[in-house]
């Protein structure tokens, strides 16, 4: 009996991951017997421990996540252009020549959970990005291709959003605003929180005059880590308030079908997840 492929997620800490959970879900739907197991790795370790598990001969792929994605896209041989624009890499596959390649599912991910699962077509409005780290990075391309018609940047860091919306390049459309202005830049149909406030147990005061009456409010983050900013966005009168489970689910099946070539259908995953309080 052969052994079956490996795959793995990279994270620190890691113990609360759903990504098992998940392809095991996927691989069910194709009869594909894998194993996929979560590797908590320090950031001192994470290289020695990726390269540790690629060098085994049934290892195939990896997903990673905080705070590793940045390592991620450093170590890998080759990279997309989602990756490359961000800089930072959710996912590592092995090619056939032992060579690593980094893809960044995130901004497709979250515009599908967005347009596909929520139902909403996001051309015309008018975006506010929260946040101008690796998230943000990976995501700003996608809502921008989407069709929004501005996105603002606003990170505590002025720098950091400037970078980001200069690489972009749209100066009529993508913009910057300094974080203390947030109560004076008006109102948006679409708030994205990219920052880590929620991940990291620290608040995020935001003006209520920034959900305007239409608005979608999103947390890339999902459960506990989502629940302040969501907290926030039904207080302000948001009509949708949306965490980021939906895009969790969907930048899996990302990776599932990158390395096993067949999309699995992600509803029925996101449903009991979410029957299970996820």
């Amino acid at each position: 009996m052969s052994q079956p492929l490996q795959f793995a997620v990279f994270g620190h800490p890691i113990a609360h991951s759903l990504s098992p959970q998940i392809h095991q879900a996927f691989a069910r739907q194709f009869g594909i017997t894998l194993e996929y197991r979560a590797i908590d790795a320090a950031p001192d370790a994470f290289a020695g421990a990726v390269k540790h598990f690629f060098n085994e001969d049934h290892a195939r792929g990896a997903n990673v996540t905080l705070p590793h994605k940045s390592a991620a896209f450093a170590l890998a041989d080759e990279r997309t252009q989602a990756a490359t624009r961000a800089g930072t890499a959710n996912v590592l596959t092995r090619l056939a020549d032992g060579r690593l390649s980094a893809h960044n599912t995130d901004g497709h991910a979250l515009v599908r959970d967005l347009t596909e699962r929520h139902d909403l077509d996001l051309r015309g409005h008018d975006a506010l990005l929260l946040g101008a780290g690796g998230a943000s990075r990976a995501v700003a391309w996608s809502l921008f291709e989407a069709g929004v018609q501005t996105l603002t940047i606003v990170n505590r860091s002025p720098e950091a959003a400037d970078t980001l919306a200069d690489a972009i390049g749209e100066p009529a459309r993508v913009h910057t605003r300094y974080w203390e202005d947030l109560a004076n830049i008006g109102s948006f149909d679409l708030i994205v929180n990219a920052t880590s406030a929620g991940t990291l147990g620290q608040s995020l005061t935001l003006p209520m005059s920034l959900a305007g009456s239409r608005a979608a409010c999103y947390d890339l983050a999902y459960g506990k880590s989502a629940f302040a900013f969501l907290a926030w966005a039904r207080a302000a009168g948001a009509r949708y308030a949306y965490d980021g489970l939906g895009m969790l689910v969907e930048q899996a099946a990302d990776a599932f079908e990158l390395w096993h070539g067949q999309r699995p259908g992600t509803e029925p995953v996101y449903q009991s997840l979410r029957a299970q309080g996820s």
